[in-house]
């Protein structure tokens, strides 16, 4: 059985596309901005399918490269991963995985291991990037510098800010050169998004990714922890 034959029983309602597409698994605690990131996109958000086998919403997000046009099923949670964990027909058959938290809440970037170990129970060796979301808020309660999961696990990390669009294109383009299999990979025209509801303080921002960046080049804490103690 092909991947195209799995695809296909994995999206029964979904209408197969003629160019690359991939299952893309959004996780995260429940209020952390998972929906709210996916309908940035408005043509995912216009094409959208219910699952009700699964109780999951399905956005076609398609994205045009310098290889061509390729399309990311995003699944979204629907709001169920508030009642305890995924079922394992959420993860099946994916290829690639956005696990989000939300840097104005340390429980939800506590609890990202527990969403990348289910992940990689179903999904062994796909391409993952860990979102911190809501980078516009004021009153960070997780740092740049506080942020060392990715590190340990050879995941690729961005902060993101679903309501003001920033970075919005960055994970997709990741996965997208991963699945690809090719670093020169790159979007060449920007996918419809929805405007902007917050700004974002940039001056405030290109701090925190270069605090990101020195914290790249130090050791890993032996504990994680230990960074919240602060």
């Amino acid at each position: 059985m092909g991947p195209e034959t799995a695809f296909g029983d994995a999206l029964p309602n979904q209408q197969t596309v003629d160019y690359p597409s991939f299952k893309l698994v959004i996780v995260g605690d429940g209020g952390t901005g998972k929906t709210t990131f996916v309908k940035r996109h408005l043509t995912g958000e216009f094409e959208k399918k219910y699952e009700p086998t699964i109780g999951v919403e399905v956005h076609p997000l398609d994205f045009f490269t310098n290889c061509g046009k390729l399309r990311f099923y995003c699944w979204d949670t629907a709001g169920q991963e508030k009642f305890g964990g995924l079922r394992d027909g959420y993860y099946i058959h994916g290829q690639c995985a956005i696990i989000m938290f939300d840097v104005t809440a340390r429980l939800t970037y506590k609890n990202v291991p527990t969403w990348h170990r289910d992940l990689c129970r179903v999904c062994e060796n796909i391409p993952i990037v860990l979102c911190g979301n809501k980078v516009d808020v004021k009153n960070r309660q997780v740092k740049a510098k506080q942020v060392t999961f990715h590190r340990k696990k050879n995941l690729q990390y961005y902060e993101i800010s679903a309501k003001s669009n920033y970075n919005f294109e960055k994970p997709f383009l990741y996965l997208a050169r991963k699945l690809a299999g090719d670093a020169n990979l790159h979007f060449v025209e920007s996918p419809a998004l929805a405007p902007p509801e917050v700004q974002i303080d940039l001056v405030a921002q290109q701090q925190h990714e270069q605090e990101l960046m020195a914290a790249a080049a130090q050791p890993l804490p032996d504990d994680d922890d230990d960074a919240f103690d602060g």
